[in-house]
């Protein structure tokens, strides 16, 4: 079972730490008192391991019970239930301009403790502890919101981003474009199978109908300049934070060079970068 405490200051991106380990199939909890956390992980062991991927955020929302914030992982250990605990740090003066900029208050701020500033440094005081005990501290004073996700994959050893995902999709431009796709292009320009007789029934599923579009100088080139743009653009939509790209081929009806080149595409994005899904949506119309 992998666990994940994820703590720090408030501001400094948990929220976005939340939506990552989410994408990356781990269960997340949020805001659980410290003292539960091991009563919790016990109750996922014990039913099986249908959870063996666990995230929890346990900060200074609960102040109140900082004191046994510390206590439960000295649990933990001595359950010898193996854990990492990441401790997002960031600036004051960077907190001070992220609550003012989203004009939300801070956990801390109270009749007793009403100022923004003496909250960032009174729960910097509550976290010290946590902070020294961290496996990982990172710090994100210099990052925007598109930034964190490509350095907190590398913070888990994550290099390569195994939650980015390619969606191939073949169409016929006689439905109309899809709305949800990120990039078109259009392969109408090659030769149509269409107008072979003993192709029109077939589809670009058919090695037939494939190896008679491919069989061009021209469609070989294409592709081959098709792969390295895609090659190339998908470490900048990773880098821009992008979950993922639809990128649609078409062709007039959808269902012979559209098919073809959505099904080379997607084998080589698969073989080479990342995970990639194909569909041919109107292979059947």
């Amino acid at each position: 079972m992998e666990i994940l405490i994820v703590s720090g200051m408030s501001g400094s991106g948990k929220s976005n730490a939340v939506n990552v380990l989410d994408d990356m199939g781990y269960y997340c909890v949020d805001n659980m008192p410290p003292a539960l956390i091991p009563n919790f992980i016990n109750i996922c062991v014990s039913s099986g391991g249908e959870l063996n991927k666990l995230a929890f955020v346990a900060d200074a929302r609960g102040a109140s019970k900082m004191d046994k914030y510390m206590e439960s992982l000295e649990d933990l250990k001595k359950s010898e239930i193996s854990y990492k605990l990441i401790y997002l740090e960031c600036d004051d003066e960077v907190l001070v301009s992220r609550y003012k900029e989203n004009r939300v208050k801070h956990p801390l701020q109270s009749m007793d403790c009403p100022g923004l500033e003496s909250a960032i440094s009174r729960e910097r005081a509550l976290m010290a502890p946590v902070k020294a005990s961290a496996d990982i501290v990172f710090d994100t004073s210099k990052m925007s919101a598109s930034q964190f996700r490509e350095h907190f994959l590398k913070v888990l050893n994550k290099e390569k981003d195994s939650t980015f995902f390619v969606n191939v999709m073949s169409f016929g431009f006689k439905y109309a474009p899809p709305k949800d796709a990120d990039i078109v292009f259009d392969v109408r320009c090659f030769p149509n199978p269409y107008w072979i007789p003993e192709l029109i029934e077939l589809t670009g599923l058919d090695s037939l109908v494939s190896d008679y579009v491919m069989s061009f100088d021209d469609a070989k080139k294409f592709l081959q300049k098709l792969e390295d743009m895609i090659e190339f653009m998908i470490p900048l939509y990773i880098k821009e934070g992008k979950p993922s790209i639809t990128v649609a081929i078409g062709c007039t009806g959808g269902k012979h060079r559209s098919v073809t080149f959505a099904c080379k595409l997607a084998k080589y994005i698969n073989d080479n970068i990342v995970t990639c899904l194909v569909n041919h949506r109107d292979i059947n119309k």
